[in-house]
């Protein structure tokens, strides 16, 4: 994926999995892109992750539900902080077309 465009290359049919496409990764950061085509976290299975995470909706529409918050509907240029340890959910992707995320992970700042 270096010097490639984000949106270049999704499928144009849902697919049973999520894309996840690794950008960069350095000291403890990775940059990726991730590909929805209509799934969605199961309620029983947040994730749960050790890092932090920003992420940028590019294309297509989803909705975000992080523990304690009110669920939120992203659109393109709509982005999103995930504390470490903060259970959430992405509750839907667009199934019409893909949603392309940019997602960036780095360790929690320490105490």
């Amino acid at each position: 994926m270096l010097d490639a465009n984000l949106l270049d290359g999704c499928p144009d049919r849902p697919l049973a999995d999520e894309i996840f496409s690794e950008i960069l990764a350095r000291d403890g950061m990775r940059i990726e892109r991730i590909v929805s085509t209509g799934q969605a976290t199961p309620a029983e299975a947040p994730w749960d992750q050790d890092h932090d995470e920003w992420v940028l909706l590019l294309a297509g529409s989803a909705s975000l539900r992080l523990d304690g918050e009110a669920d939120r509907i992203l659109r393109p240029g709509d982005h999103a902080f995930i504390p470490a340890r903060r259970r959430h959910w992405v509750l839907w992707t667009d199934p019409a077309r893909p949603t392309v995320w940019l997602a960036v992970h780095w360790p929690p700042k320490s105490a």
